[in-house]
């Protein structure tokens, strides 16, 4: 495996867990994971929908993009996700500003895609 191809695979793998660990601790302790939905989003409904509801949704991107299949989707999925809960709760910044570097990864993984055609 070539410098470039192992650098994408730790990419792929370091978002992927981003997105893997969440709804994960999600199943065993919602009440904490709840707290970071932004108020407006609350009361449309179930918080429980709503918290196991995005964990699916990030359960998936994060096995799309370990599975490394048409990669440039599931990675700028992850992007704007990541950049929206930036923007949404930025008062929480101070837990959130990891978030930028995975959003960077993820769309550096968006970036291969295209200029490498690391799509299978």
């Amino acid at each position: 495996m070539n410098r470039s191809r192992a650098a994408q695979l730790v990419l792929r793998i370091g978002v992927a867990f981003a997105f893997l660990y969440p709804p994960v601790a999600a199943i065993f302790d919602p009440i904490s994971w709840l707290g970071y939905f932004p108020p407006f989003m609350h009361g449309y409904v179930p918080d429980a929908l709503l918290l196991h509801g995005f964990g699916l949704v990030e359960v998936i991107i994060a096995l799309w993009i370990l599975s490394g299949w048409k990669i440039f989707w599931p990675s700028i999925a992850a992007s704007v996700i990541l950049a929206a809960i930036i923007v949404v709760d930025f008062s929480n910044f101070e837990v959130l500003f990891r978030d930028v570097s995975i959003c960077a990864a993820a769309l550096s993984l968006a970036l291969f895609a295209k200029s490498d055609s690391l799509e299978v």
